[in-house]
């Protein structure tokens, strides 16, 4: 996703589920109504909508938006080259994406079967 020296710049992700719009700004140095044109650009971003179009963000959209900061303001993609970009390198990142969903899922039905017992 991002290279290791531009992880240094933005601050850690914490270990939440959901982030609200504010938190991600802060935590991807893009503002909020970037964040919501970037959901019109780019169709892998799609955050959680909830009452009153609250948007919640997860992990990995927390990522998608740091690699496409770091496409359009640090690499010098146009949106356009950065959407396609995405699209191209999609294809090897759905795995993975995919197997760090069923371990989170895993792990947090075992903290349900650890209570229930």
């Amino acid at each position: 996703m991002l290279e290791p020296s531009n992880n240094n710049e933005l601050p850690v992700i914490p270990e939440k589920r959901y982030f609200t719009i504010g938190e991600v700004s802060d935590l991807c140095g893009v503002k909020p109504h970037v964040l919501r044109y970037w959901e019109q650009e780019f169709a892998e971003l799609s955050p959680v909508k909830r009452r009153g179009n609250r948007r919640y963000y997860q992990r990995h959209d927390v990522l998608m938006i740091r690699q496409i900061r770091s496409l359009l303001y640090e690499q010098g993609y146009t949106i356009g080259g950065a959407r396609a970009y995405l699209v191209r390198d999609e294809g090897g990142e759905d795995s993975t994406r995919a197997k760090e969903l069923i371990q989170h899922m895993i792990s947090e039905l075992e903290d349900i079967l650890n209570l229930l017992k």
